[in-house]
């Protein structure tokens, strides 16, 4: 490589490829580092991020509910419309059983006062 070529920058999926071809336990990591064009103290980066990332992964896969690192604006409207949704549900069940209970009332009353219950005067 000439002094004026900047190293080929590695995708992460290459610095993964990379991370893997060296794992082997005959590998040939100075052929592997100069196919690659990498040094060994960015191997040694590149070990420590897969490493501490695998192991990161491993602990959110224990969890019982993952939370998701990002939000779409797609999702937010999905989520938005699926609260508007639920709100207008209960809504709807409060006014039900306010009717219900007003009825419930209704035929309580009248009951009592068919049954020939004396009322009790507040006075």
């Amino acid at each position: 490589m000439s002094d004026n070529q900047r190293p080929k920058r590695l995708t992460a999926q290459k610095k993964f490829e990379l991370y893997l071809e060296t794992r082997a336990p005959e590998a040939p990591i100075g052929e592997i580092l100069r196919r690659y064009g990498v040094h060994l103290p960015q191997l040694r980066h590149i070990e420590d991020v897969v490493e501490s990332a695998a192991i990161a992964a491993l602990k959110a896969d224990g969890r019982k509910r993952r939370q998701p690192s990002v939000v779409t604006p797609e999702q937010v409207l999905q989520l938005e419309a699926e609260l508007a949704e639920k709100t207008q549900a209960l809504a709807e069940l409060s006014v039900a059983y306010s009717l219900l209970e007003k009825k419930q009332r209704a035929a309580s009353r009248s009951q009592q006062q068919g049954n020939g219950s004396p009322r009790r005067n507040s006075r």
